[in-house]
């Protein structure tokens, strides 16, 4: 595991919530971010580590490699991952992403 990765994964297994988005939770950089932002909040996440992947490119290529996932955001909770916007929508309409962030 390369030093990109190894920081990746400190981050993610440090946290209980990581958001690898575009941008902020307070100014998401794109529509999917500030959909995935809103699902946790819509959750009653309130905590909840963000990293902007604009502003660290070797993180930006770097966790599409990691879960093997093409796309940012990206969704981790306690260390597993979980998906993107699109996912977290579902997941959120069928009650899981809920279910997942209680336990």
């Amino acid at each position: 595991m390369d030093e990109v990765q190894q920081r990746i994964d400190s981050i993610v297994k440090s946290h209980r919530v990581v958001l690898f988005m575009k941008g902020t939770a307070q100014f998401p950089m794109c529509g999917f971010s500030g959909r995935a932002i809103q699902v946790l909040k819509a959750c009653g996440v309130d905590e909840m580590t963000t990293v902007n992947v604009l502003e660290d490119e070797p993180v930006r290529q770097g966790i599409k490699q990691y879960a093997n996932w093409p796309t940012i955001p990206q969704l981790y909770v306690k260390g597993e991952f979980v998906g993107g916007s699109d996912i977290m929508m579902e997941m959120y309409q069928s009650g899981e992403l809920q279910q997942i962030l209680a336990t």
